[in-house]
């Protein structure tokens, strides 16, 4: 798997863009101008991936949502990418009738049905359009690709496949079914980006079993298709395959509920629990609270700014898994070089300024010519590192605004203990009842986790202590109430997960930037720093991956839809260790996961591991779903 999965993304994406022809090597010949007519799905997908510079060298000129007035423009061809709905296909059909363009290329971003596609072709028929409908193509895209290892399936209606959606106690047969469905959907669609045929382990008994079914038969049936399959011929012929194919493992979230509702320290993790990050973009107010603004005065409207953190961004590639302390002191440190490389920029501008009279400034003159090319030439550079050092510098410290208002290094510390079954060094009321650690929703996090990794329940009067001082503390208490039937359930089932003995040291205070020059003042944030250790979802994946035994996974089923007759068994016929493999959590996954697994596959000589979920959420999305659960 040469390719990351983003970047076969983006290859599909872009050849769509040059209808549906590999786009050409040489660069001189001018882009065919177009218009890119997409829905909020279709934007979804293309905005991780393909920035506005990106589509107009691609020769789109305009992108417009089909559901927005459009105007006519009748001499340009559209190019079409949306999901093959209802109401988006009447929409096309609308087009086609008020002859908006000269050409259609449709391209649906799942596959269409038989009866939609009859729908537009008789409003073309109608609308006299039909030559103008130059290509129809079904895109299998309906993924939304985060990174170059993990991706999530949509991020539009996601409440219609989050964990709250499967879980629900009234659950009808009829409603899971077309769930599951949904899911399976994009998961297709991602193998087909991938081009390869997956080999399927999932646990008995979930979610996560009738996906892995689902998915099983529908890779069977298009294999099986030999005409019309999606996996032969010339997706696959480029060799850019080794002979292995993927080890795709299902989980279900059930599997490891307390990471989801874990404080974390990681820089990407920490952003995605405090701020406002969706599909890599941060969204952030400015300027909030700088200068207090005078009595009666009407408050300022805040700008919000949003800041895209890009692959192309090296600071964040390299830190998005560092612990919270190193970010700080890498800005920091970058910011310092960059401020020498402009005072060199300054220092070589005023000498030039130097009347050429004396003797000294001409020969100065001579030998800094070639210093100032130089310098010159790598402004841009210099001024692409100025914005990402601001972008960073602003980020990082809302983040830590959050981190000393809300405690959260002791609460990070305190659940690291508790997930780790370590000592603790002070009670759990003395948290809850202390009145600036963190906000309600902190401190309902920290009682769970702890509810959730005791291995015995707190006894009914130890319980009705606790409640009273989240009560005391404005805590809802419904998660509280579906996390015990959820317990009572599991517990029935399984042992609790084992989160490894990962503990945090904290290191000597900061050294580099407690001193006064310094942009970020730390005082009072541990300096912790993490242990490698293994989260419940990527010890499961290294069992099945290293071909382990273990009790875990012993009876997960194990399905091959390369095999003819699909085999009921749970006994792989593969005994090598795989080196690659997908894993996906049904119903939500999050960043802390995510960095778990790419350190994990780190620290494996050759291995790759992608990570999917249904859909990302933050802690608190995911306490809200849970108190909706236990409201029932």
């Amino acid at each position: 798997m040469a390719a990351s999965i983003r970047e076969k993304q983006t290859v599909a994406l872009k050849r769509m863009l040059n209808f549906n022809a590999p786009p050409l090597k040489n660069t001189a010949a001018e882009p065919v101008w177009k218009v890119l007519i997409y829905d909020r799905f279709g934007q979804d997908i293309i905005s991780p991936l393909l920035s506005v510079k990106e589509l107009r060298d691609m020769g789109i000129t305009l992108h417009l949502l089909l559901h927005s007035d459009r105007d006519p423009i009748p001499d340009v061809p559209a190019i079409y990418f949306v999901m093959p709905t209802e109401e988006n296909i009447d929409r096309i059909c609308q087009d086609l009738r008020n002859q908006l363009y000269e050409s259609y290329y449709l391209n649906f971003i799942s596959a269409i049905s038989r009866s939609k596609l009859e729908d537009i072709a008789s409003a073309a028929l109608a609308a006299n359009a039909v030559s103008q409908v130059t290509k129809v193509f079904d895109q299998y895209l309906n993924f939304i690709t985060l990174e170059d290892d993990m991706f999530i399936l949509c991020h539009q209606n996601k409440e219609l496949i989050s964990y709250h959606a499967i879980n629900r106690a009234d659950i009808q047969d009829t409603d899971m079914e077309a769930i599951m469905d949904t899911i399976v959907d994009s998961l297709f669609c991602f193998f087909v980006t991938l081009g390869a045929v997956p080999i399927i382990r999932c646990p008995r008994g979930n979610a996560a079993e009738m996906v892995a079914v689902k998915l099983d038969k529908k890779l069977r049936e298009n294999l099986r298709d030999a005409r019309n399959s999606l996996f032969t011929g010339d997706n696959i012929s480029a060799g850019q395959f080794s002979f292995q194919r993927p080890l795709f493992v299902l989980a279900d979230r059930n599997v490891d509920m307390a990471t989801p509702l874990h404080h974390t320290w990681t820089y990407q993790a920490l952003i995605h629990d405090v701020l406002d990050f969706h599909l890599n973009r941060v969204m952030m107010e400015e300027g909030a609270g700088a200068e207090p603004s005078p009595a009666g005065a009407r408050p300022k409207k805040k700008n919000r700014k949003s800041y895209d953190l890009t692959a192309a961004d090296k600071f964040w590639q390299k830190h998005k898994g560092s612990p919270f302390p190193e970010v700080a002191e890498s800005v920091q440190e970058e910011l310092d070089a960059y401020r020498a490389q402009e005072d060199e920029v300054k220092r070589l501008k005023s000498i030039m300024g130097l009347e050429g009279e004396d003797e000294g400034a001409i020969s100065m003159l001579s030998d800094n010519t070639a210093k100032l090319t130089s310098a010159v030439s790598s402004l841009p550079e210099l001024l692409e590192k100025k914005r990402l050092i601001d972008l960073h510098t602003n980020v990082a410290t809302a983040v830590l605004d959050h981190i000393k208002s809300r405690k959260l290094d002791v609460y990070f510390e305190y659940e690291e203990k508790l997930m780790s079954k370590s000592t603790l060094d002070k009670s759990l009321l003395d948290i809850i009842s202390d009145p600036d650690a963190g906000t309600p929703e902190d401190k309902m996090r920290l009682f769970l986790i702890y509810y959730i990794t005791a291995q015995q329940a707190p006894s009914e009067s130890d319980l009705e202590q606790y409640k009273k001082g989240l009560l005391d503390a404005g805590c809802d208490l419904s998660p509280l109430n579906y996390i015990k039937q959820w317990k009572a359930f599991t517990k029935m089932a399984a042992t609790p997960a084992n989160y490894g003995n990962s503990g945090v040291k904290p290191m000597g205070l900061f050294s580099r930037v407690m001193n006064t020059g310094s942009q970020f003042v730390m005082e009072g944030v541990k300096n912790l720093v993490l242990k490698q250790h293994n989260l419940p979802v990527t010890r499961i994946l290294d069992t099945l991956m290293e071909m382990k035994s273990h009790p875990e996974t012993d009876d997960y089923r194990y399905f091959d839809p390369k095999m003819l007759r699909g085999s009921e068994s749970s006994i792989p016929r593969n005994k090598n260790p795989f080196q690659e493999a997908i894993v996906f959590v049904v119903g939500g996954g999050n960043y802390i996961e995510y960095q778990n697994l790419v350190d994990y596959a780190k620290s494996k000589q050759g291995k790759k591991v992608v990570y999917g979920c249904s859909e990302l959420f933050s802690s608190a999305q995911f306490i809200k779903q849970l108190s909706q659960l236990g409201q029932k």
